[in-house]
């Protein structure tokens, strides 16, 4: 088992990458293709929209056929091919339909690994163990910033991506050879996803599930390229640069989260305070976007840091959930949280497109004003969910 989880966690690490990649490619993409900012949104929004509609059926796989052959199938189909379709793209279009084959392949990789820990681990680490996989999940962020941009600058973008499928379909098949399933559950265990949405906890929950990850997601991946090439001027290598520091600081906040509500003794309090401080790092984002780029790279490195909450508020859901209706119930957070922030990516393609350009950050601020009113909404129901640990 220990060799299989390997193999998933570095398959996340290719999911948080082809996740956070197109922000170091928007000068080349749009050089080579004629690749604007809003293609990009598009084509990162079907990435999460894709990934969050492939919960569902995830879902019911881990619980009815287990996490080797579901994981190791749709890694090998929907990741390697979508990365071999975005070597040989000719024009936006192209990279949209690769982006959102790449995010139904990735669907799987974390939820195969958070089911295993809930149902071989003691319910107690669920948090700890989920922070530890995003944190070093989060290399993936790491290898798609300044790395990406020397690979691309040394081999070009299609080599690049040639080589990343053929890593793809190599973890796709360790991951068959290696991972193995957890035991059958015996006795009754029926029940669907109604089960779960008659849970009034939930109700609470998801709302905040849906707002804290998009911010930093969304920067990271995305409007960071843009931002730093339209108001600052940067090339691939000081975008690289400043998305590696934000990684950084994400890998950082997911294991700093992770054993707080032991030591603590409270999952909502953590959460709660934690997406407060992204919040203010958001309201100065949208006040302050003059104020230099080493400012506001730290800026989005503190959003990064305590916008890593994902993991906690999986480990708060996961405390509601009955143990047979565990693979449903973390794909069902995931879908959530995913499906937001695919409609964050798009949505803020369009507040982009709709801005004015003059000055440049004018483009840009109503993307951050956006994000925080969306953030302040879910602390405001996450208010009065029920505190939970194990």
């Amino acid at each position: 088992m220990k060799a299989g989880i390997v193999c998933l966690v570095l398959a996340y690490v290719l999911s948080q990458f082809y996740r956070a990649f197109l922000a170091v490619l928007t000068p080349v993409l749009g050089a080579d293709l004629g690749v604007t900012a809003e293609d990009l949104a598009a084509a990162s929004g079907l990435w999460f929209l894709t990934f969050a509609a492939f919960q569902i059926p995830v879902g019911i796989a881990l619980d009815r056929i287990g996490p080797r052959l579901t994981t190791a199938l749709i890694f090998a189909a929907g990741g390697g091919g979508g990365a071999l379709l975005f070597a040989f793209a000719q024009g936006p279009g192209t990279i949209k339909l690769a982006m959102a084959l790449i995010g139904i392949g990735c669907s799987p990789v974390l939820m195969a690994a958070y089911y295993i820990f809930a149902r071989l681990y003691a319910p107690a680490v669920f948090g700890t163990l989920a922070g530890a996989l995003v944190g070093f999940g989060n290399f993936g962020n790491i290898a798609s910033s300044l790395p990406l941009a020397l690979a691309v600058d040394m081999m070009g973008w299609r080599v690049t991506m040639l080589l990343l499928a053929a890593i793809t379909l190599a973890i796709a098949l360790a991951t068959a050879l290696l991972l193995r399933d957890p035991p059958r559950l015996e006795g009754n265990i029926r029940g669907s996803l109604m089960d779960l949405l008659r849970l009034p906890a939930l109700w609470f929950i998801i709302p905040m599930i849906m707002v804290c990850y998009f911010p930093s997601a969304a920067l990271r991946g995305l409007w960071v390229g843009p931002f730093y090439t339209d108001v600052y001027g940067a090339d691939a290598t000081m975008i690289g640069s400043v998305t590696l520091a934000m990684g950084i600081a994400m890998i950082l906040g997911n294991f700093a989260y992770g054993p707080l509500d032991r030591l603590l003794g409270t999952r909502k309090w953590v959460i709660f305070g934690g997406n407060v401080a992204a919040l203010a790092c958001l309201a100065a984002l949208w006040t302050f976007p003059l104020s230099g780029p080493v400012t506001i790279a730290l800026l989005l490195a503190a959003l990064g840091f305590f916008g890593a909450s994902f993991p906690m508020m999986m480990a708060h859901g996961r405390a509601f959930f009955p143990p047979h209706l565990v693979g449903r119930g973390v794909t069902l957070l995931n879908l959530f949280s995913l499906g937001a922030t695919g409609l964050a990516q798009y949505a803020s393609g369009w507040i982009h497109a709709g801005a004015a350009r003059n000055p440049a950050e004018a483009a840009f601020t109503p993307i951050f004003a956006a994000f925080a009113l969306a953030l302040v909404v879910g602390l405001a129901i996450y208010a009065f969910s029920e505190d939970r640990t194990d």
